[in-house]
């Protein structure tokens, strides 16, 4: 993953496959993931303990300016080549001392999330899970983290995280640039893809797939239970970069009964989820999806990251349930192994928020007009809720709310979740007006008002 880039949605591609179409298993499964609306993406490695791009500097094809308008290995005053080397030698140092993931996993629960994902490999190839197929692993002893206890990260991070009662979504890249199965050493390295031409090799090509193949069923069979396979690296894929998909899915869920796949960007029967990175659709997709975007500016960690405020966060979230989507939140661990102040701070606003509003967020559906103004709405069994959020630069709502996209059916109630009492509200010029406790609001960052039976406008 990269804050550089955007999944592209095109929901008119005929080989995406709606849900009705899916098998009885799978759709069942998919409506239990988008029931769940919140989770975790912890993007971490030894790159943490640079302050450049994770993975992505390694390819001169895309790679960008910092800020300063340096590249990163100007930055830091190498050359590519010896950039590359530096940092495929961060494994030598990465001791993440204070890993505790079970703090984490607490954090993450009381946010009110429901799952976590966690990059288990990301592209530059090193193995955050014990492995046989590569030395390039946290638990080789080139790492000096191999000893501690908790060494086989993934494991430790999926084990702490379903002792809370979160659902696990493992992080794979099909892609390897420290694999000489796709990189070859032998040639120039130009861009993300396998630096040969896999047709006229194909041995070698063969090797690397039979790599790839190893190291998810190591993952699939020593981690405990997954529940989604969440594969990254969308130029993997046929003709020419073929890992021979339908054997792997039926591999994998050979060992993972139930295992929801997302093979983002390719499209076809592997891709049961949609994936759009740093931003929100304007409108619902159709199908199960995911909008992944990063508490602070960057997927991994960086000193002094600038973070979105909490009332953003909720604002994302209420769109994101409103448009039918779950919202997976980013974040960096440090160098130290522990997550950054700033992002439990945000963790536990949210939390406090749910505590108060997760009625009118988690097992929600869509509801048309999706939204209105300032407003979201969601629908769960006979309720409608409409998530009041505040006017940019203010943190009050009004004191009087109109709505016209959805209305309370005559002579019912309606409350503001964290209230007992029903508010008032009265028809005004075909829409419905609601008085707002502007003084004993139970929240801050949005409101929700329940309607327990609704109608649509005239």
């Amino acid at each position: 993953m990269t804050e550089k880039r955007k999944d592209i949605i095109d929901a008119s591609r005929p080989e995406e496959i709606a849900l009705q179409d899916q098998p009885q298993w799978l759709r069942e499964r998919l409506e239990w993931f988008m029931d769940m609306k919140l989770g975790l993406i912890l993007h971490w490695g030894p790159y943490c303990q640079w302050d450049c791009c994770e993975s992505w500097p390694l390819v001169p094809a895309d790679t960008w300016a910092r800020p300063d308008g340096l590249q990163c290995w100007e930055q830091r005053g190498r050359d590519l080549p010896r950039f590359q080397r530096d940092y495929w030698a961060l494994n030598r140092t990465f001791n993440p001392a204070g890993f505790d993931p079970a703090q984490w996993a607490r954090a993450a629960r009381e946010a009110g999330m429901k799952y976590v994902a966690f990059t288990t490999k990301h592209h530059d190839g090193f193995c955050m899970f014990d492995t046989r197929t590569t030395d390039y692993r946290v638990t080789h002893p080139d790492c000096p983290f191999h000893s501690h206890p908790r060494a086989n990260v993934a494991k430790e991070v999926f084990d702490a995280f379903r002792a809370e009662g979160l659902a696990v979504s493992c992080y794979f890249s099909k892609s390897d640039w420290h694999s000489p199965y796709y990189w070859n050493p032998d040639f120039p390295i130009r861009d993300r893809n396998p630096n040969y031409n896999t047709q006229e090799h194909p041995e070698r090509w063969s090797k690397f797939v039979e790599f790839v193949h190893r190291q998810i069923e190591e993952l699939m069979t020593g981690c405990g239970r997954i529940d989604v396979l969440w594969l990254d690296g969308g130029q993997v894929r046929p003709p020419h970069q073929d890992i021979r998909m339908p054997a792997l899915a039926k591999m994998a869920r050979s060992h993972q009964e139930g295992l929801i796949i997302a093979d983002r960007t390719v499209g076809g029967p592997y891709e049961n989820i949609i994936t759009p990175e740093q931003h929100i659709p304007d409108a619902p997709l159709g199908r199960p999806w995911e909008s992944c975007v990063t508490m602070s500016d960057s997927w991994k960690y960086v000193p002094n990251d600038t973070y979105k405020p909490a009332g953003a966060l909720v604002r994302m979230l209420s769109d994101v349930a409103a448009k039918g989507g779950n919202l997976l939140l980013g974040a960096g661990p440090t160098p130290e192994g522990t997550l950054d102040a700033p992002a439990l701070e945000r963790m536990a606003e949210l939390g406090r928020w749910l505590a108060v509003n997760g009625e009118a967020i988690y097992g929600t559906r869509t509801i048309a007009p999706y939204t209105e103004g300032d407003v979201r709405y969601t629908k769960k069994g006979p309720h409608v809720y409409a998530i009041i959020l505040p006017a940019e630069g203010r943190d009050l709502p009004p004191a009087k709310v109109r709505l016209s996209g959805i209305l309370p059916a005559k002579g019912s109630k309606a409350f503001l979740l964290g209230r007992d009492k029903p508010l008032e509200w009265r028809m005004v010029d075909g829409g419905a007006e609601f008085d707002l406790p502007v003084e004993e609001l139970p929240c801050r960052h949005g409101w929700v008002v329940k309607m327990t039976d609704s109608a649509l406008p005239d």
